[in-house]
């Protein structure tokens, strides 16, 4: 069965979409993310995707106390991402309730800190972010593209432990077109052990169905279901149907 990811992507404390990570293109679709979250909750849905957008872009973690309102007022197991670089902003996520942090950014300007986080924290607390644009690594909420190329990002950080990957497609994320499927194929492949979770262009449930059959253990997605293209009932009979 693969597990149901929805996203709450946070600016200044409301539930926004993006497309193709750009700023510009914000779209508001409920001023009160716990809202959101606890209507989540009460259709079944169990795990959380949290991203700081102000994070992503002020390179500190921003709407902490967002996301303390949304773990205090829900039993959902939240990962969460978007402006954590240090110590102090790693600390901050999970005092206020992440059961996970999602590096990216950090984990390709600063390795050796994410590196001394995977081994205090662990594996199943660390979440390795690959942003990809054409088999690049993006960094800084997507603004900049680096020069690190996807599969030996991947094999480094597999090699040295992380065991959980959001992967996402940029020239997906937000177009409601599809998912990269035969990007995440070619990552199993290489990493059968790994579990991945995709992220980007899920339009329907079909396309979480395809990601299923394609082994993908995961799936995050976010427009699709503010936009009315998956239906809460269609999560809840997915989820009984993979019982």
């Amino acid at each position: 069965m693969i597990e149901l990811i929805p996203a709450i992507d946070i600016i200044g404390g409301k539930c926004v979409r993006l497309s193709q990570g750009d700023y510009d293109s914000k779209k508001v679709y409920n001023e009160n993310p716990v809202e959101v979250a606890k209507k989540l909750e009460a259709h079944g849905i169990r795990r959380l995707h949290v991203v700081d957008l102000d994070g992503a872009a002020s390179h500190h973690v921003v709407n902490y106390r967002t996301l303390e309102q949304i773990a205090s007022r829900t039993s959902l197991i939240i990962d969460f991402g978007g402006g954590v670089k240090s110590d102090e902003d790693l600390i901050i996520a999970f005092e206020n309730g992440a059961q996970m942090v999602t590096g990216g950014s950090i984990a390709v300007k600063n390795p050796g800190i994410f590196c001394r986080w995977l081994q205090m924290y662990g594996s199943e607390k660390m979440i390795l972010g690959a942003d990809v644009k054409d088999y690049k690594i993006a960094v800084n909420g997507w603004k900049d593209e680096s020069a690190c190329e996807l599969f030996p990002f991947l094999k480094e950080y597999v090699e040295k432990g992380i065991r959980k990957v959001i992967c996402t497609d940029i020239c997906c994320d937000g177009m409601l077109q599809g998912p990269s499927t035969s990007l995440y194929k070619e990552i199993l492949e290489r990493h059968p052990g790994l579990y991945l979770i995709a992220s980007g262009g899920v339009s329907c449930a079909d396309d979480i169905r395809m990601l299923e059959a394609a082994g993908v253990p995961a799936v995050i997605f976010g427009k699709a279901l503010y936009e009315g293209r998956i239906s809460f009932k269609e999560l809840e009979r997915f989820m009984i149907c993979n019982l």
